[in-house]
């Protein structure tokens, strides 16, 4: 058997068995018993409908996983993918709009899985626990807008990959980091007045307390922004959160409308200053670098199985191709993702502890910024006691009990020295 495919199905097979042994340790974990920190926010019975929402949402995750992995498994055996090859090149228009069609078809396949489940996500689950506010509409704008985008966007990125590795030769990679850098770059620039408002409605936060209490911190931090905004996130959920987009004079603060709804002004202006904290201790900024660092290594290691004949024959392909190397690497390189991304989530927390440290210190208020995380969890129902393992692999953010746990900690030495 080929030693590729060997290799394919062990990826597959084994992230899919990891996921699940995680997704069980997590279900198991959970605690009955409410955490102290909570009894003035939660009462047993909500906190044991944020414990089922978990369930819920962990066990229809492992049966989506259930059914895509033994289909993209069939999919590789049956040669699905050199059937969608020869209805591409049935269209003999050359290597570049041949590969779109490649890339496009198989777009579509996986489309037939990920809305359904997607729907009922929306429209069953989140339903249920009362977070769902997209209307069908919505609901059906979102996936066109989304398939524009991305034949726009995404055609545009994959063509000029294609066009670098077939014209430049052994630097082909090298061209395509800096080319796919700069795109992504330029797209954090103009996706908050382009993009996003395709999305959701941004409208400048009404003149009064909360803003200007947000105007006056920004400017005690000597910290320029473009203008404070909400957005209808009540759209499409319940849920709610904030955040900051664009860079330098150009950056937003942007608040959901849920949130400036179910938060007081200091638990409101103690979020935004945990946001800020990012931008100051250029959290941001490294993790950007380590983004383009991390897309440089793939590009690399991609350029080493281009047109590799032993890669193509596990997925029984007719022909190699450039544009199907690229998918077929993506299989190869899961495992090196994995352990990025555990590094990379991993660095994130520590950010998070180091942002609310921030928040803390400059704008004095902990038992605000104590509240605030606590409200946010109430109200998306999030996991208050998740298993080490999934917070290992997964989880960018430290579980709330411990961020809580930690301002505790930095407001009673405060106390304490005084």
């Amino acid at each position: 058997m080929n030693l590729f495919l060997i290799l394919i199905l062990v990826i597959l097979i084994g992230e899919y068995l990891l996921g699940l042994t995680v997704d069980i340790l997590n279900m198991r974990h959970l605690k009955t018993e409410l955490p102290p920190e909570f009894a003035d926010h939660y009462d047993q019975n909500r906190y044991q409908k944020s414990q089922e929402y978990l369930k819920e949402t962990t066990r229809f995750g492992i049966l989506t996983d259930s059914i895509i992995t033994p289909l993209t498994i069939l999919f590789i055996l049956l040669g699905g993918f050199n059937l969608v090859d020869r209805f591409a090149r049935s269209f003999d228009l050359g290597m570049i709009p041949t590969g779109l069609i490649f890339a496009g078809t198989l777009m579509l396949l996986s489309q037939l899985i990920s809305i359904p489940c997607s729907a009922y996500s929306t429209f069953v689950i989140e339903e249920k626990y009362g977070f769902n506010q997209t209307t069908p509409r919505t609901f059906v704008l979102d996936i066109l807008k989304s398939w524009g985008l991305a034949i726009l966007i995404g055609g545009l990125l994959f063509s000029g990959i294609l066009w670098f590795f077939d014209t430049a030769g052994p630097w082909a990679w090298l061209y395509c980091w800096m080319g796919v850098t700069g795109f992504q770059i330029f797209l954090m620039f103009i996706a908050p007045v382009v993009i996003m408002p395709l999305f959701n409605k941004f409208v400048p936060l009404e003149d009064g307390e909360l803003k200007e209490a947000i105007e006056a911190y920004a400017r005690a931090q000597k910290f320029k922004i473009k203008g404070v905004f909400s957005m209808d996130g009540s759209k499409r959920s319940t849920k709610s959160n904030a955040f900051f987009t664009g860079f330098g004079r150009f950056r937003r603060i942007v608040l959901f409308d849920t949130l400036v709804q179910k938060h007081t002004t200091d638990e409101l202006v103690s979020i935004l200053a945990h946001e800020m904290g990012h931008y100051k201790k250029r959290h941001i900024l490294k993790s950007l670098f380590i983004s383009i660092l991390s897309t440089g290594l793939m590009f690399f290691i991609l350029s080493l199985f281009i047109n590799n004949r032993a890669l193509f024959d596990a997925f029984q392909m007719d022909h190699v191709s450039i544009y199907a190397s690229l998918f077929f690497f993506g299989f190869l390189y899961t495992p090196i993702d994995m352990i990025l991304s555990i590094f990379g989530n991993l660095l994130s927390r520590k950010h998070e502890y180091e942002a609310d440290r921030f928040a803390v210190d400059t704008y004095g208020k902990p038992r605000s910024m104590i509240q605030a995380l606590k409200k946010l969890s109430v109200d998306n129902l999030s996991n208050l006691t998740p298993h080490p393992l999934k917070v290992f692999l997964s989880y960018s953010h430290p579980p709330v009990l411990e961020r809580i746990r930690t301002i505790e900690g930095i407001h009673s030495m405060r106390r304490d020295t005084g």
